[in-house]
């Protein structure tokens, strides 16, 4: 089984088990919600495991040993095993550690992802479970890309995000995929990031320590995207630099490297450590809502 469509009320969402990635995201009145993996992006909402963003080196580090692991992991593009549970509206697929995932990354895992419609509201469960003898350390994050401007007829900047609390921490910026010592003011105001081409000049905004749990995507009329995610510590909003018609809504845990970071991977910030036998959950859901314009 190559995808699998999944029907809810007002709502459908397509997946393919390369990847375990949604490639489509729809609401009833067939307006897609999700980036169409063009040309200035090949992908759609890939699952960033077992690291998010980039390692210093694309090395990582564990037990006096060094393994080449590059940006986002492997997940992303491995085939995932179709759950025998699937039905018309929830969907399982499971990646397992493998030879060639430890050449990389020496540790023995079980990732299952788990897509559920509910109404017109898309939920999204990762389970990752360390069956070894050895803590595992892991990240884990959701890059969907949503279309920008949602539908015709709108511009880039008629598009905000709100969040459910105010933001006014600072936030955290790339150079050359690591992460800067020095945090940057926020351009949030308030509840409310405003949208631009020229916000991602500089690669993702960062929040590594999010107050809200929620963020509406939405300009002031027209479709809308209610974003809201458990278990995740942080949040990356990506376009791609120089202007693209996406934009990236990512609960993560975990981040890339610091700059200055040079120790083992167990010892990275944002890394989880999961006990032998443990498991740990994390989810997000996307709500969808539709107003003609």
């Amino acid at each position: 089984m190559e995808q699998v469509t999944l029907h809810g009320d007002g709502i459908s969402a397509t997946i393919v088990g390369q990847g375990a990635e949604l490639i489509s995201l729809r609401n009833a009145e067939g307006l897609e919600f999700l980036w169409q993996a063009g040309p200035e992006w090949r992908r759609h909402s890939p699952v960033l495991f077992p690291i998010v963003g980039r390692l210093k080196g694309d090395q990582l580090r564990h037990g006096g040993q060094v393994y080449p692991l590059t940006q986002h992991g492997f997940a992303r593009d491995k085939p995932f095993v179709w759950a025998a549970e699937t039905s018309p509206r929830s969907c399982t697929l499971v990646l397992t550690d493998d030879a060639d995932t430890r050449t990389r990354y020496p540790f023995a895992f079980r990732l299952a992802i788990t897509y559920t419609l509910e109404r017109r509201e898309l939920g999204v469960s990762f389970e990752i479970a360390n069956t070894g003898d050895e803590t595992l350390p892991a990240s884990i994050g959701a890059h969907p890309a949503f279309n920008w401007p949602l539908q015709p007829g709108l511009a880039k900047t008629d598009y905000h995000l709100t969040f459910a609390r105010d933001e006014p921490a600072p936030i955290r910026r790339l150079k050359d995929g690591l992460v800067l010592a020095a945090p940057r003011p926020t351009p949030i105001e308030g509840k409310t990031l405003a949208l631009s081409e020229q916000l991602f000049e500089a690669d993702a905004v960062i929040l590594d320590r999010p107050a809200s749990t929620s963020v509406r995507y939405a300009a002031a009329n027209g479709a809308a995207i209610e974003m809201s995610w458990q278990g995740f510590k942080e949040l990356g909003i990506w376009s791609k630099p120089g202007g693209a018609p996406f934009l990236c809504i990512e609960p993560w845990h975990g981040l890339a490297s610091p700059v200055d970071f040079d120790g083992e991977f167990a010892d990275k910030p944002g890394v989880m450590l999961i006990a032998p036998g443990e498991k740990r959950v994390l989810s997000y859901q996307v709500r969808l809502e539709h107003a003609p314009l």
